[in-house]
């Protein structure tokens, strides 16, 4: 299993350090983190290959990280002497490892067991490079036509595809953009599923069907007709048959079918699951499955079903699945959680235990939401979120999405899950809630979160302004709020009691109402 990667100026991951766990481990993260970029280096690293090639035949500039090819053409055409860029991918491995691989050769120093690949300059072109780097004005990108793929365990052993220890299986099923290439796909995950003898079996049945193609009267007339012309096409006799080289055997041309139909013509939905369960099925050899968002094209029936097959057939293997929808994180288990953001991982299995269970038996939360805004507003009910929408739109000038601020309804009761969430990520987080008529209550329900960096707990002061209805009257004259429900009370107990009995409706109208009106002081602190 893997313990630890480590990835250096790969793509958009400079200086990337993540520890992972045996079995399932759910990476999450905003949008460019890098999340599919990790799965990639992991598997760059356990397989030496990109794209299903060997990495050195997939070499161009825009796997070296943007900002480090930047730097490193910026200093030298400062004049600066500086070392050619290159790609590092470690992978450190559990203790149950073959000893073999085990050694120091590492960025840590660590005597333990792992691989290591390397993108860098190849020595024999040093002269050339020299050359190019005398024009740095010339230079905008990695001369990668002089660099070469080093791939060796810790011990110092080259590895090559057919002696890796631990052979992943990388599904991405985004990345498949074409018919034929999902087929190769199936079909390259499917050879898993088959024992060696299937697999034998497969290949002669394959091949005497193309030689009984050449033994077809229509297949022998044709080329008896070539074989008249041979003196004007060729001194040679020409002849059309199948290809028999290996580079034509069953698993290139053979095409998946679910219910007689080609796999190309079923449906997104269904053709992810096939991939994902075929993995999970057959890749018992291969003990690492990389699974770049499961969610995709499925219904939420359906996805509902594929997650318990994961979380089934999983077993003893390590998946590291990566994820932008909530149901998935709790279903697979919120404290299998990894928060990446392109530099390191945070877990959330440090959540009391009592947090964890509460988001495992809810799946339906909106954990991501709050996890990968730049700052979350938790709010009561439906009414305390129209009007804390208000109170931004007319402290700012646009809704809260617009800037990446979240306003969630929770259960009060709730709050503190979310908050111990919050609490360990270090997120921005604000609470709006009603103090009841009972101030002292309310802080010892919040007791050990108002000294906390990032969260608030935002509340009226005055026990008489118990509800958010209240505090709207307090700051605002009973001729403005008729005017905006276009009412014509005249005290403000009425104008009270009529939002009290139409929460919802009464916060609608404000929200949709072109007048400005003042906010309570503690909506406003929670929108600043």
């Amino acid at each position: 299993m893997i313990k630890r990667v480590i990835v250096k100026s790969y793509k958009c991951l400079r200086d990337t350090d993540v520890e992972f766990r045996p079995g399932l481990n759910i990476v999450v993260g905003d949008n460019e983190c890098g999340k599919s970029t990790l799965l990639e280096a992991i598997n760059l690293g356990l397989t030496g290959q990109l794209n299903r090639r060997p990495a050195g035949y997939e070499l161009h500039p825009y796997l070296f990280n943007k900002d480090v090819t930047a730097e490193y053409v910026a200093a030298l055409r400062d004049g600066q002497t500086v070392p050619p860029p290159h790609i590092l991918v470690e992978i450190y491995f559990e203790d149950t490892a073959p000893a073999e691989l085990k050694g120091d050769n590492n960025t840590r120093a660590e005597d333990c067991s792992g691989v290591k690949l390397r993108i860098q300059l190849d020595d024999k072109f040093a002269a050339e490079y020299e050359t190019v780097i005398a024009s740095p004005e010339k230079l905008t990108m990695v001369p990668v036509e002089y660099y070469h793929v080093e791939w060796e365990s810790f011990a110092l052993d080259p590895m090559h595809i057919r002696s890796t220890p631990i052979k992943p299986v990388l599904i991405d099923p985004g990345a498949i953009t074409n018919a034929y290439a999902a087929n190769r796909y199936v079909v390259d995950i499917a050879r898993d599923f088959l024992s060696p003898s299937q697999q034998a079996n497969l290949a002669l049945t394959y091949r005497h069907m193309r030689e009984l193609f050449h033994d077809d009267d229509n297949v022998s007339a044709v080329n008896e007709h070539l074989r008249e012309n041979s003196g004007e096409i060729s001194d040679k006799a020409l002849s059309v048959g199948l290809d028999m080289t290996a580079k034509a055997g069953w698993d290139a041309s053979i095409l998946p079918h679910l219910d007689e139909l080609p796999l190309s013509q079923v449906g997104k939905g269904e053709q992810n699951a096939v991939k994902i369960k075929l993995a999970l099925k057959g890749g018992e050899e291969r003990p690492v499955l990389l699974l770049e968002e499961p969610e995709n094209h499925l219904s939420h029936t359906n996805l509902n079903r594929l997650i318990a097959y994961i979380a089934e057939k999983v077993g003893e293997r390590q998946m590291i699945v990566t994820t932008h929808n909530s149901f998935v994180l709790n279903k697979l288990g919120i404290d299998r959680t990894l928060m990446f953001d392109g530099t390191s991982g945070v877990r959330l299995s440090d959540l009391p235990d009592e947090t964890r269970n509460y988001f495992l038996k809810l799946p339906g939360h909106d954990t991501l939401r709050m996890v990968l805004a730049a700052k979350t507003i938790l709010v009561e009910g439906p009414s305390d979120e129209l009007v804390v929408q208000k109170a931004y739109k007319q402290r700012f000038g646009r809704m809260p999405l617009e800037d990446g601020v979240e306003v969630i309804t929770v259960n009060s009761l709730a709050f503190k899950r979310f908050l111990d969430i919050a609490k360990l990520m270090q997120l921005q987080v604000r609470v709006v809630t009603d103090n009841d008529g009972n101030l002292e209550k309310l802080r010892n329900k919040y007791e050990g979160y108002f000294d906390i960096d990032g969260l608030r707990i935002c509340f009226n002061e005055d026990e008489a302004q118990h509800t958010l209805e209240p505090s709207l009257l307090a700051v605002n004259s009973v001729d403005t709020l008729n005017e905006v429900f276009e009412t014509t009370f005249e005290s403000g107990e009425d104008i009270a009691a009529y939002m009290e009995d139409r929460k919802t409706q009464s916060a609608l109208r404000l929200f949709e109402s072109d007048i400005e009106i003042t906010m309570p002081q503690y909506i406003q602190d929670a929108i600043e």
